[in-house]
């Protein structure tokens, strides 16, 4: 008899979807196809001599701790280090008990869809954002109340307006999502004022502001703002970042700062999950902060990145039509293309892998999947002149499609 797995799954995991950009990666691995789409780390990037003496001196001092098992919270020297760092470069207060090491940001991510979210509760979230966290939070099965970007991150008059709309229907949102520096994936920057804004609106509308930034070290130009969380003095915002910009992902090491209370509960989420993070992992990212490399890594990366992404803008002044726009990141890994409503970029997507160019769409970043004319491009990967071809096979692509597209529009019968 053959099993019935529809019958036995949950009508959770039957409403899991696979990531854009986990899909994009197989088409990436195509030969001869640029992929300006996945938000990978330039392997220049990876320290790899540092992370060479790191696990030296982890089998030299700590190597029979760092085989085994730890505990749920994390290495009590990482948490040290990080909550030093966090005081002396973003100002965030915090102590060790406040520190949860997490599998990554992600892992971080999916305890807050699970700590926090019922099905048919409400969070907000910007429109587009981190397509990771609509992963997280859809498969709890939670509405989404998304608003709109501005070159200041979320559009503040609008959240405003919705808190109200929400509050008379007697809905309270869990919670605002939010990559409020370089944001993924339009590379926008939130204001200082409209931060301290949204701490305000979390206060007057009970809700909590889960605050992503894995991107911060990446500033490319102007002084950092400084995070969300370092405006909090009552709990409301739980702060999530990574090592997997800054070290290298393979490590697979983020955190989350929060009260106590949270904290506590998401360590029992993650013995649930997977007991602890790798142990050797924390112990190598342990001597990487405390060993004074940190610092002197994120210049090295800053200026390689930089350069790419001034690449990438040049390359597309030259190449791309007057009606395409893009924002100009001032940090991060990545830039927002927006085309005339006219071009879909989901269907023009294929066309583009038979150019041998890759991108991600720009309805993937959309909790209700609108917006069909713009789309991801990531800068950090690609080797230079790789960056400058892509961006010139991607304007042929994108100038045949909009020449099509006017034939179309100029053709249809009029009112239609």
């Amino acid at each position: 008899m053959v099993v019935n797995l529809d019958r036995l799954f949950t009508k959770r995991a039957k409403s899991l979807k696979a990531s854009e950009i986990r899909e994009l990666l197989k088409v990436s691995q195509m030969p001869g196809v640029i992929s300006l789409g996945g938000g990978l780390p330039n392997p220049e990037a990876f320290p790899v001599d540092v992370i060479h003496e790191c696990i030296e001196k982890v089998f030299k001092d700590h190597i029979t701790n760092a085989l085994q098992y730890g505990t749920t919270e994390g290495l009590t020297p990482l948490k040290a280090a990080l909550a030093e760092r966090m005081k002396e470069t973003k100002n965030i207060d915090c102590e060790q008990h406040e520190i949860l090491i997490t599998s990554g940001a992600q892992q971080a991510l999916s305890f807050c869809a699970f700590c926090f979210l019922e099905p048919g509760d409400t969070y907000i979230a910007s429109a587009p954002t981190y397509l990771g966290a609509i992963q997280a939070f859809h498969a709890f099965e939670a509405n989404c109340e998304a608003i709109p970007i501005t070159d200041e991150g979320i559009d503040i008059d609008s959240l405003r307006r919705n808190l109200k709309r929400l509050h008379r229907t007697g809905i309270i949102p869990k919670f605002l999502y939010t990559v409020p520096t370089f944001q993924n994936p339009a590379g926008v920057t939130m204001s200082e004022k409209h931060r301290k804004e949204i701490l305000e609106l979390a206060s007057e509308y009970d809700f909590l502001i889960v605050e992503d930034d894995p991107y911060c070290e990446l500033i490319y130009e102007g002084d950092p703002i400084p995070p969300i969380k370092s405006f909090d003095t009552k709990g409301r915002v739980v702060y999530i970042s990574t090592f997997s910009k800054i070290l290298a992902p393979g490590f697979r090491l983020g955190w989350v700062i929060a009260s106590e209370d949270i904290v506590n509960k998401f360590a029992l989420r993650k013995q649930s999950a997977d007991l602890c993070t790798n142990i050797f992992s924390q112990y190598v990212a342990y001597e990487y902060v405390s060993g004074g490399y940190l610092d002197e890594q994120v210049k090295k990366i800053r200026k390689l990145y930089k350069r790419k992404r001034d690449i990438m803008l040049s390359a597309l002044e030259e190449f791309f039509p007057e009606e395409v726009k893009w924002t100009v990141p001032k940090g991060g890994m990545f830039l927002w293309v927006t085309l005339p409503k006219r071009v879909n970029t989901r269907l023009m997507f294929q066309k583009a892998v038979a150019k041998k160019i890759a991108y991600v769409v720009g309805d993937a970043f959309y909790p209700d999947g609108r917006n069909y004319h713009s789309m991801r491009l990531n800068f950090s990967f690609s080797e230079d002149d790789v960056i400058r071809e892509g961006i010139k096979r991607l304007a042929e692509v994108i100038k045949e499609e909009m020449e099509i597209s006017y034939e179309e529009e100029r053709r249809a019968p009029e009112g239609v």
